[in-house]
């Protein structure tokens, strides 16, 4: 079994800031790319950012400048510091991991259970 597990979602002011948290666990045999998605109503879901284990950080155009993307690859855990939020940022904000399980020979995609950030104006 794997988990991955959000935490730190909420409701937030405009200009205001929110640290999102999530930890994998389970039969673990590695982890690869690890990262954000987000998908509000009525849109397809979408990267926020992602982290290599050696550390390569993708963004979002929407994102730069205002949100950061920290992994430890020793605990398989990754947030995102929420910076300058506003209104379209509201969202079900989504982990991704690709690992590879204990009895696996090649990794796979592993989703978290979601958390929502709503952000008014």
């Amino acid at each position: 079994q794997v988990q991955l597990v959000e935490s730190g979602g909420g409701l937030v002011q405009a200009g205001g800031s929110l640290r999102l948290s999530c930890a994998a666990s389970g039969s673990i045999f590695s982890i690869g790319p690890m990262g954000w998605y987000r998908q509000a109503p009525g849109k397809q879901r979408e990267l926020v950012a992602s982290a290599t284990r050696d550390g390569r950080t993708t963004y979002a155009d929407s994102v730069k400048g205002r949100f950061t993307i920290s992994r430890d690859s020793a605990k398989n855990t990754v947030d995102l510091q929420m910076s300058s939020l506003n209104p379209e940022d509201t969202a079900v904000y989504y982990c991704k991991a690709e690992l590879r399980r204990l009895n696996s020979r090649v990794p796979s995609d592993y989703w978290g259970q979601g958390t929502q950030v709503t952000v008014s104006s």
